[in-house]
């Protein structure tokens, strides 16, 4: 790789730090999907200024080659467009070379949740004779009364938690801050898992974070979904779960209770509501199940 475009890269995931205000893990996966489009150039002798559309059509023809599925394609082609729009805005290029790529067609997926009846089975096969117990179901209780993201429950810490308001204050992506009602049910599960908290040795700062592990220290996201996986075939729920799971099971519940889009949207923390509109999705399909199933025209007698 060339100085230049070393410094191209450099310079925009400075960009995507400061000014996009994306985290850390954000700016380094966009770093590496950055990394695949500089190679691929390499291997024809260019830079980032001297690729054409052609080019561009070629590289993404070739993820498709090399077995990256069509979502992959359109996370890592949308970064190829952001970068060069970076290029263009920065003074780099004259023109973006990627206003006619196509990304590939990508069918619907409707993300999996829980209905409230499965969030509780899941509760009630924890072992609350455990030490770990009361704070597991805890965590299951906080993330789907409250739709938190699982980097925004591992880092939940007691100052941010408002018990007699009932809310919680959540930094999320691009350090965004929000407020999010925080069940009564909830907080009734955090004080019962205090008293095991309050007998570990905690480790010298962390004493704010809410959930712990053995060791004193605040749990990770892969404690998080191994601990989720676990229990959910304790509870006998075939569904993939996973710490996303519930945070959709909180936005479906809302929505099939009548919440406004926009307000699950605010709670969610989404920029854009178009991120949203995918739980409208669930609903009506929901909604044809029960036609199929309850409506006499659709009964098999």
């Amino acid at each position: 790789m060339d100085e230049q475009t070393k410094k191209m890269r450099r310079d925009y995931l400075r960009y995507l730090k400061l000014q996009r205000s994306m985290s850390a893990n954000t700016v380094e996966a966009y770093g590496r999907d950055l990394d695949k489009l500089l190679v691929f150039l390499g291997q024809t002798a260019k830079v980032p200024a001297d690729a054409a559309l052609e080019d561009l059509q070629a590289f993404a023809a070739g993820l498709h080659d090399i077995g990256i599925g069509p979502r992959s394609q359109c996370r890592i082609l949308s970064g190829v467009r952001s970068f060069y729009r970076f290029l263009v805005m920065d003074g780099y290029m004259d023109s973006d070379p990627t206003e006619l790529l196509e990304s590939p067609v990508v069918g619907e997926h409707l993300p999996e949740f829980l209905t409230p009846q499965e969030v509780d089975k899941l509760e009630d096969s924890i072992d609350l004779s455990k030490p770990e117990g009361h704070r597991n179901r805890a965590i299951i209780e906080v993330l789907f009364s409250c739709g938190l993201r699982v980097s925004e429950l591992v880092g939940l810490q007691f100052s941010q938690v408002y018990a007699e308001e009932r809310f919680v204050r959540i930094m999320g992506k691009g350090s965004k801050e929000r407020l999010v009602p925080i069940s009564e049910r909830a907080l009734r599960e955090i004080d019962n898992y205090l008293p095991w908290r309050n007998s570990l040795k905690i480790r010298p700062g962390e004493e704010d974070y809410v959930f712990l592990n053995r060791r004193g220290a605040h749990l990770t996201r892969t404690m998080i979904l191994i601990m989720l996986k676990r229990q959910a075939e304790e509870a006998g729920i075939r569904k993939t779960i996973s710490p996303h799971t519930l945070r959709h099971s909180f936005a479906t519940a809302l929505l099939e209770g009548g919440a406004d889009l926009r307000v699950i949207q605010a709670l969610l923390g989404h920029e854009s509501i178009g991120t949203t509109e995918i739980y409208t999705h669930i609903s009506m399909q929901t909604l044809r199940e029960e036609v199929l199933l309850h409506h006499p025209r659709n009964i098999k007698h």
